[in-house]
């Protein structure tokens, strides 16, 4: 009497090793500039957690300039939107 083996849907033969399988991932990873944000974000995982004291922060910080161009303020005027 045979067995026949059903094959699996999980497990297909053109696939590589795990190690192989690993290195294309990470070959992906470095070619999808991925690297650079996995190790910011394995630094900011292990990093201390930012001050919570007052004295910490300065006491006065000033603000930006914001600046309408003149396309933006044609556009505001079509629109109904004024802005000076």
């Amino acid at each position: 009497m045979t067995t026949s083996r059903r094959p699996s849907y999980f497990v297909r033969e053109d696939l590589g090793t795990p190690a192989e399988m690993a290195a294309d991932g990470r070959a992906a990873g470095r070619n999808l500039g991925l690297q650079g944000r996995l190790e910011r974000a394995a630094h900011a995982a292990v990093a201390p957690a930012p001050s919570l004291r007052f004295e910490d922060y300065p006491d006065e910080v000033g603000k930006r300039e914001i600046r309408v161009t003149d396309a933006a303020a044609r556009l505001a005027n079509a629109l109904h939107l004024h802005l000076d």
